[in-house]
């Protein structure tokens, strides 16, 4: 059974920059196509960047934003988040689109001042 779990979280005043982690295991972890998704209070949980082996995608509202890489050795995806608004604000879940794996518990990320 495939497990996810994010960390790296918290609280930081807009402008300002966090990187999330998520650690699979479970998995060939290398071969699957990996994302970043959200969900802020009270809304449905949105898709905000992918990556495969041809490159990235990223959602319009991150753009130049947020850098989503991985390191297959380490069974690990990250985002790097720099110039953050509030509205950057919800709980960060990784998993692989399409797939059937279950949502880790996520990373809570505060964007204010």
């Amino acid at each position: 059974q495939v497990q996810l779990v994010e960390s790296g979280g918290g609280l930081v005043q807009p402008g300002g920059s966090l990187r999330l982690s998520c650690v699979a295991s479970g998995t060939i972890f290398s071969i699957y196509t990996m994302a970043w998704y959200r969900q802020a209070s009270g809304k449905q949980r949105e898709l905000v960047a992918t990556i495969t082996r041809d490159g990235t995608n990223y959602a319009d509202s991150v753009k130049g934003r947020f850098t989503i890489s991985r390191d297959n050795a380490k069974n690990t995806v990250y985002l790097q988040m720099s110039g953050l608004k509030p509205e950057d604000t919800g709980v960060y879940y990784c998993n692989s689109p399409g797939s059937i794996w279950m949502w880790g518990q996520g990373t809570q990320v505060i964007v204010s001042s």
